[in-house]
């Protein structure tokens, strides 16, 4: 297929197709009349890329879950591994977007009349908690 039809089908622009080519997420293909050509199979690795990218996986972390990665080799061992390191960053970023919830909706009740009063009822430091609890 051609690289317009590859990036259509993965629903790619054709220079994020020429782009992971050149970071090697991509082999390149034979050439004809000047065209590239690619095999079938490069969409399935095109997708694989999209995806991962979509899920906050780095390029460089793509890359080497793809390094040697050939069509018919078993992946469960690959994503095994790069699922056990991905987890831990998730379970952070959950952690960090409660956290922020939790800020967002005290923002949404503040009625307060300064900034250092907002600051110190929103509990932003365990500095000025333990301020606070001296001050009582």
């Amino acid at each position: 297929m051609k690289i317009g039809e590859l990036a259509r089908c993965a629903n790619l622009n054709a220079s994020a197709i020429r782009y992971y080519e050149k970071m090697g997420l991509l082999s390149p293909p034979h050439r004809s009349g000047g065209q590239r050509r690619y095999p079938s199979e490069a969409l399935d690795r095109a997708l694989l890329i999209r995806f991962a990218g979509e899920m906050d996986f780095t390029l460089a972390e793509i890359k080497l879950f793809l390094s040697g990665l050939r069509d018919k080799t078993p992946v469960g061992p690959r994503w095994k591994k790069v699922a056990a390191r991905k987890l831990a960053e998730v379970d952070q970023n959950i952690a960090r977007s409660l956290k922020l919830k939790a800020l967002l909706q005290g923002l949404l009740r503040c009625h307060c009349a300064s900034l250092q009063r907002c600051v110190r009822s929103l509990g932003l430091s365990e500095n000025l908690r333990q301020i606070n609890q001296l001050n009582k």
